[in-house]
């Protein structure tokens, strides 16, 4: 028998609940005996079928314990795997939204089986199937009488603060969230919000008035101030908390327009006819490949993402531009394509590795391996609005998947022409033959064809595996 090869996962230390591992490449939770009166209730009180059975909460199945490597653990579960483990800086405004409206409704079911949530993390919720949905079995206690929610400052950083400030500021400060792992502070949260949103009641109350609390209690951890206080002592009044919380994140709208991208096909220069025959070759390729998971790099408001979402049971479609994957989201994961994850990234700063050590949350490339990229429409923008080298490029595609479908976009494209109109060419081996044989040195072509009715070209592409060393 071979033996177990067991990994820990580096971002779940902080629990002392339980950790999670590896164990032969599956996803196992380890539930420490300190934890067994509140999963036992968590169990007996119907609470996790409930949420399982509304999709709140990943499904678990209890294994066999392994031989004891510690004294101190009563259980362990493998949970339902979450295709792509994305995070909060990466999702679109409506993905925050409905992340923090399924907290909130997942306390709600906790209060009625008289337990509570004891984090409300935003990043113990991941998207399966187009949804939201709590990762974390072990996130509920029993609920208290009399006792402060002590989650509601945890649940005003990571949701209350990133909504107001996307909604009423800039929405691209969402990607304060990297900077800020526990949430972002409300004190600057404070700050950087507009001085109306002190009239709004709820913002004035969750963000203003908490964030004044916090900074007049700094030195005097015992008091907490009279407003959140007063709002904590009853089930009745954490009732009310809440259903203010509830009303406070749906009443932040952002309505996603005036960015770079969000209307591209609107004003892009292909004729209906050479998007369709686009939509062709592509499908072509995919179908030739026949992938489980595809990454579409440049993926806008995810047109072509819904073709591979026909082929593909996942597809990771990631933009620059909020409004793109706003629209993304919407328009597509929230109707049909349920196996489409829009996500915002920034391809020439992807996310990296953070968090204690570099190792709490994973890098881009540390979080899955697609059996194909897509990047259309992309080459341009990377080559010449961001000075990427081609070389440089084709070294970082050939790191993520071993099966490439990408566009050329020519000078004489009027895409680039607009580029090029206010900076200086200096672009000079930007042309389709260098393109070809820069990527040759990393992949093989296997197909290519000319988008009819543009200056545009289409490959299909695959890694020279000999010369790929995982990185």
């Amino acid at each position: 028998m071979l033996p177990i090869k067991t990994e820990h996962i580096a971002g779940s230390f902080r629990d002392p609940s339980g950790r999670i591992i590896i164990s032969n490449g599956e996803i196992r939770r380890e539930i420490c005996t300190s934890y067994k009166e509140n999963f036992d209730q968590l169990i007996s009180s119907g609470l996790h079928d409930q949420l399982v059975k509304e999709n709140l909460l990943v499904a678990h199945r209890e294994i066999s314990l392994p031989p004891p490597a510690h004294l101190d653990l009563y259980k362990m579960i493998a949970p339902t795997p979450i295709p792509f483990i994305s995070y909060p800086q990466e999702w679109s405004f409506s993905q925050i939204k409905d992340a923090a409206l399924t907290t909130l409704k997942i306390t709600e079911y906790a209060l009625n089986k008289g337990m509570i949530l004891k984090d409300a993390s935003a990043y113990n919720i991941q998207f399966l199937k187009g949804s939201p949905i709590l990762i974390d079995t072990l996130s509920f206690e029993t609920y208290e009488d009399g006792k402060p929610w002590q989650a509601y400052k945890q649940f005003c950083q990571h949701f209350v603060a990133p909504l107001s400030l996307m909604s009423t500021s800039d929405v691209r400060l969402g990607k304060l969230a990297l900077i800020f792992i526990d949430g972002i502070p409300l004190d600057l949260a404070a700050k950087l919000l507009p001085w109306k949103t002190k009239l709004s009641p709820r913002l004035l109350l969750h963000i203003h008035a908490h964030a004044r609390a916090q900074k007049t209690y700094a030195d005097k951890a015992e008091k907490v101030s009279k407003e959140i206080k007063s709002a904590c002592v009853s089930k009745n009044a954490l009732r009310g908390l809440l259903d203010s919380l509830r009303l406070t994140i749906e009443g932040l709208k952002w309505n996603p327009k005036g960015t770079e991208w969000g209307n591209y096909y609107n004003e892009t220069n292909y004729s209906e006819n050479s998007f369709s025959k686009k939509e062709e070759i592509v499908n072509g390729f995919l179908k030739q490949i026949s992938p489980k998971t595809v990454w579409d790099f440049g993926a806008n408001a995810g047109e072509f993402s819904k073709i591979a979402a026909l082929i593909a049971e996942n597809v990771i479609s990631f933009d620059v531009d909020y409004a793109a994957v706003e629209k993304n989201y919407i328009l597509h994961t929230k109707k049909s394509f349920k196996n489409i994850l829009p996500l915002v990234l920034d391809l020439t700063n992807p996310t990296p590795s953070y968090g204690w050590a570099n190792r709490e949350r994973m890098s881009l490339k540390d979080r899955g391996t697609p059996d194909v990229v897509m990047a259309l429409a992309l080459v341009h923008h990377m080559a010449i609005g961001n000075n990427i080298p081609l070389a440089e490029l084709a070294c970082f595609m050939s790191e993520c998947a071993p099966y490439l479908i990408i566009e050329f976009v020519p000078k004489e494209d009027s895409q680039v022409q607009r580029m090029l109109a206010s900076r200086e060419d200096i672009f000079h081996d930007y042309n389709q033959s260098t393109f070809e044989k820069i990527f040759s040195q990393r992949f093989l072509i296997q197909g290519k064809s000319d988008v009819p009715g543009t200056k545009r070209s289409l490959y299909l592409m695959r890694r020279h595996e000999e010369n790929y060393v995982a990185s």
